[in-house]
C-alpha cells in the first residue's frame, strides 16, 4: 500500500503538471503512455514487439494518436486509417500463409483502436483553446473521484458483489459510492465555473465518467482474467502497467467527446 501511495502521488503530480503546461508536454506524455500501453496489449496477446503483426498494428496506432496539428500535415481520416490498417493486417495473414491468423489480425486491430483513439481523444479535449484545461480537469476529476468513492465505500459497506466472475472485490455499494462522488465533483466544477458549464452538463459528465470508467475497469479486468495475468505491465510500481492505470480513461474520453459533452 505504501508503494502504491508513493507511486500514485508522484505520477499524479507529474501528470497534473504536464496537463497544466499542455501542448507537447502533455501530448508527449500521452504519446509515451500510448506506445507503452499498446505494447502491453501486444504482450498480453503473446506477441513480441518486433513481430510483423505487432509492428503493423503499432504503426496504425501511432497514426491514430499522433497530434497532427503540430506536424503541419493534414490529419488523416480515422476511417481511412482503420481501413488501411485492417487491409495490412489481413495481408499479413496471406503473406504468412495463415501462420498469422485472422483472429490475431482482429485482436491487434482492436488494440490499435482501443489504445490509439482513447489517448487521441485525451489530446483533443486538452487542445481546445478556451476551456481545454478545465474540461480535462473535469473529466479526470470525475474519473478519480469515482475510483476513490468506489474503493472506500466498497470497503466500508460493500456487501453485494457487482461482477464476481470478472472482478471479485467490486461491489454494487462501491459502484454507487463512485457515482455519487463523481456527481459531487461534477457539481463542484459547475459551482466553480457556472459561465462555462451548465449544471446538467456537469452532472452528466460526472455520471458518464463514473459509469463508463467503472465499465472500462471491468473490461480490463475481464481481459487480464482471460489471459491469466494480474497486471498488464510493471511501469508503475503498486499500480501495474499503463492499461491497468488508464483503462477508465480510454473509455471515458472518447465517450465524452462523441456525445459532445466536452466538445
Amino acid at each position: 500500500m505504501k508503494q502504491r501511495i508513493i507511486t500514485g502521488v508522484f505520477a499524479g503530480l507529474v501528470f497534473g503538471i504536464m496537463a497544466i503546461l499542455g501542448g507537447w508536454f502533455y501530448e508527449g506524455l500521452l504519446l509515451f503512455l500510448a506506445v507503452v500501453g499498446y505494447f502491453e496489449f501486444v504482450r498480453l496477446n503473446g506477441y513480441r514487439w518486433f513481430d510483423i503483426m505487432s509492428l503493423v498494428g503499432f504503426g496504425g496506432m501511432l497514426i491514430i494518436v499522433i497530434p497532427w496539428n503540430h506536424t503541419g500535415l493534414p490529419e488523416p481520416s480515422l476511417a481511412v486509417v482503420i481501413w488501411i490498417l485492417m487491409l495490412l493486417l489481413l495481408s499479413v495473414t496471406v503473406v504468412t500463409k495463415n501462420k498469422e491468423t485472422l483472429d490475431n489480425s482482429a485482436l491487434l486491430l482492436l488494440g490499435a483502436i482501443y489504445v490509439g483513439y482513447g489517448f487521441s481523444e485525451m489530446m483533443t479535449v486538452r487542445a481546445q483553446e478556451e476551456f481545454g484545461l478545465l474540461y480535462t480537469a473535469l473529466a479526470f476529476g470525475c474519473i478519480w473521484a469515482s475510483d476513490i468513492g468506489a474503493y472506500f465505500v466498497g470497503r466500508a459497506v460493500g456487501r453485494t458483489k457487482l461482477w464476481p466472475a470478472i472482478s471479485p472485490n467490486k461491489t454494487i455499494e462501491g459502484a454507487a459510492g463512485g457515482i455519487v462522488m463523481s456527481l459531487i465533483v461534477g457539481a463542484l466544477f459547475w459551482i466553480a465555473a457556472p459561465s462555462v458549464l451548465t449544471i446538467g452538463q456537469a452532472l452528466l459528465v460526472g455520471l458518464l465518467a463514473s459509469l463508463a470508467g467503472q465499465f472500462g475497469d471491468l473490461i480490463q479486468s475481464a481481459y487480464k482474467r482471460l489471459r491469466g495475468v494480474k497486471d498488464s505491465g510493471r511501469l508503475l510500481p503498486g499500480h501495474g502497467g499503463v492499461l491497468d492505470r488508464c483503462d477508465s480513461w480510454l473509455i471515458v474520453f472518447p465517450l465524452l467527446t462523441l456525445t459532445g459533452l466536452l466538445a
